[in-house]
């Protein structure tokens, strides 16, 4: 059977290329007579396998000096949790904008840890179908941190640039938008993110943290929140998610030779300009995001007709195109379009929506 186009929002496709590899050193990884998965993490095979791929991902992002990378478990909400556990550093306040589903969770799971959370910005009111201009985004002054997500993968919204914040830390969930272009790392904090999307399979988390803000956590904080512990210990404190970490590294390289970020950043920008442009040249799709503010990465849209879309969901499928069905807090489909969607998938499924609404319009 043919490999289909998934537009899984997470996990997600992974580049063909990565598997391939992966497939070729699945008995035996470089003569050394075992699958990585088998390895140990201490053994001088696998820390060869991490220090690399940590080593790309430096390289790709520009990561300054001054930061630890991290590759942890439990995926992007356990740093709900582990951000203000770590970044309050005897402070009691912070600052969150809401922008839509993972916002909403990051602020529900900082009231546990933070007497003040201020909601510095929302747009609940718009549905969350757009991103706050920079002038709505009101800070209280002592918080320790400003938290937001600069992509709502369920949702579709994206912020077109990086919020000020007059000398606080910034924090970004960039499980969605991270690896998807280039971005200035220092003008960050801290940035996480859950790998199942540009990153590689799920059961790996990315984070990477200014030196400066780690050592003072909250006291009762276990220890495998503590980030001082694990960039203490090269993210070994206790067994990595090996497997997905060697995956992710192999991801690193094929960006690497695609050309890096700005490569892949001009090739994301196609891959959604093409879908945008089909949604609105007819008026038999629409996408409720403001123009402005439309995800590179997730694309949702509405039929004219909602009686259609099981149909469209069922032809979709029959043509190859996988996993279009909206999130059920919002209806309609979603195509996520992340790095290893390679272009001709969105021109087919660009093709499949024309005809659909040729035939069913």
């Amino acid at each position: 059977m043919a490999r289909v186009y998934n537009f899984s929002a997470g996990p997600a496709m992974l580049p063909e290329s990565v598997l391939q590899q992966a497939c070729d050193e699945m008995l035996d990884w470089r003569g050394s007579g075992m699958c990585v998965a088998e390895m140990s993490h201490r053994g001088k095979e696998y820390m060869s396998i991490a220090a690399e791929a940590e080593a790309d991902l430096r390289e790709l992002l520009n990561v300054p000096n001054n930061y630890k990378v991290l590759f942890l478990q439990g995926g992007a909400s356990s740093q709900f949790a582990a951000v203000p556990m770590n970044l309050l550093r005897g402070g009691s306040s912070a600052d969150y904008i809401n922008t839509g589903s993972w916002s909403k969770k990051a602020i529900s799971e900082a009231r546990h840890y933070c007497s003040n959370v201020n909601v510095a910005a929302t747009t609940e009111e718009s549905k969350f179908t757009r991103a706050p201009v920079p002038a709505e985004i009101q800070l209280s002054g002592d918080a320790a941190y400003l938290h937001y997500t600069p992509n709502e993968t369920i949702e579709g919204v994206e912020f077109a640039y990086i919020p000020e914040t007059g000398g606080c830390p910034l924090v970004a969930d960039m499980s969605s938008t991270l690896l998807s272009r280039p971005i200035d790392i220092s003008r960050f904090g801290l940035i996480y993110a859950g790998a199942q999307k540009n990153i590689g399979p799920a059961g790996l988390t990315i984070v990477i943290v200014r030196e400066d803000l780690i050592g003072m956590p909250i006291a009762g904080t276990p220890t495998m929140f503590d980030y001082k512990i694990h960039a203490d210990n090269d993210s070994m404190y206790n067994t990595p998610a090996t497997y997905a970490w060697y995956l992710a590294g192999l991801v690193f390289k094929w960006l690497k030779d695609l050309g890096g970020l700005d490569a892949m950043a001009i090739i994301n920008q196609r891959k959604a300009a093409l879908l945008y442009n089909a949604i609105d040249s007819s008026s038999f799709y629409a996408n409720p995001v403001q123009p402005t503010d439309r995800s590179w990465m997730n694309v949702p849209f509405t039929l004219a007709n909602p009686a259609l879309d099981d149909a469209f969901l069922k032809g979709a499928k029959a043509a190859n195109l996988t996993t279009l069905k909206g999130h059920r807090s919002v209806g309609g489909m979603r195509a996520s379009i992340y790095n290893a969607m390679p272009e001709a998938g969105v021109a087919a499924l660009v093709e499949f929506m024309r005809e659909f609404e040729r035939t069913q319009g």
